[in-house]
């Protein structure tokens, strides 16, 4: 009999970058993720982005879910929702089918959110 491949716990946080970690490139991950530090590039994902309170994201983001607690510049893709949290900060395009922004949040984007969003839509370039 074969054994099933164990699978990471969407749950979980599978990786980290803490405050002092700068990274450039692309970032691909199964698990949930966290960002403390600085990421500059692209990340993908089916499962969970959270940008912690110090993170800073300057990136091509699509994921299944983002948590927004720091600053994310850019355009962020999410497959289920993004949550932008009190002091979390977006700027750039959102594209996402259920969007939560907390009382305090900052967000600079163009939106695109709603259950019949379209992921194929090419955003603006932001600089």
């Amino acid at each position: 009999m074969k054994e099933k491949k164990k699978l990471p716990d969407d749950g979980k946080i599978a990786g980290f970058f803490d405050s002092h970690t700068e990274i450039k490139g692309e970032l691909t991950f199964r698990g949930s993720f966290r960002i403390d530090g600085y990421f500059e590039g692209k990340i993908f994902s089916e499962t969970t982005l959270i940008i912690g309170d110090e993170g800073k994201i300057k990136a091509e983001v699509d994921v299944g879910t983002c948590i927004v607690r720091g600053e994310m510049r850019g355009t962020l893709k999410a497959r289920e929702k993004i949550e932008i949290h009190e002091r979390g900060r977006v700027i750039g395009t959102i594209i996402t089918p259920r969007l939560q922004v907390e009382e305090g949040a900052f967000l600079e984007a163009r939106c695109l959110a709603g259950e019949g969003v379209n992921f194929q839509i090419e955003p603006p370039d932001i600089k």
